[in-house]
């Protein structure tokens, strides 16, 4: 009796151990399409109309909302969908596959090799936050915050469909792209 359950025991364990590996294999996935430039496994790791709709959503939460002007007074509704307009657009256009992958491109050794040093990014934590979201914290030298990632679990894949980025990162962006 008990021998006829150790093989059910052994496949249930390893599906479990399966399952709790995947979204880093992901992980480790992306970071490999992110460093040798591969746009088309960046298309299926992430969901990027969401992640541009997140990213929309933060830079106009800190220039509108947050963003003190410089006359103590807010932006006027028109101001606003103003920057809300040139911010969607911007984002549409860069922040894509093809987007990262040409902003990660190594440059050959004779151009602007000490200008434009590599990004020395490492993963601070990461967890599941229910059986289909996990969240994953990077940091890179130099920020004061991390990066955050959102994957979840959709059809059996894990899909990166949000990202948090640092407010210097939000307010630098045009100087580092």
């Amino acid at each position: 009796m008990v021998r006829a359950r150790l093989p059910v025991l052994a496949m249930v364990l390893s599906m479990g151990v399966a399952y709790a590996a995947y979204p880093y294999v992901t992980l480790y996935r992306l970071g490999e399409a992110i460093r040798t430039s591969d746009a088309g496994t960046l298309e299926m790791l992430v969901d990027w109309p969401s992640v541009r709709e997140g990213i929309k959503e933060d830079i106009c939460d800190l220039v509108v909302d947050d963003g003190e002007p410089q006359h103590g007074a807010k932006l006027p509704p028109f101001g606003a969908s103003f920057i809300r307009g040139i911010a969607a657009n911007t984002i549409d256009q860069k922040v894509t596959p093809q987007g990262l992958a040409a902003a990660t491109m190594a440059q050959p050794a004779s151009q602007h090799a000490a200008a434009k040093p590599k990004a020395n990014i490492h993963v601070d934590w990461a967890f599941f936050d229910s059986p289909t979201a996990f969240t994953v914290s990077l940091r890179e030298q130099g920020l004061a915050d991390p990066i955050r990632l959102e994957m979840e679990l959709r059809m059996g894949e894990w899909q990166v469909r949000r990202v948090w980025l640092p407010p210097e990162l939000l307010t630098n962006a045009p100087a580092r792209t």
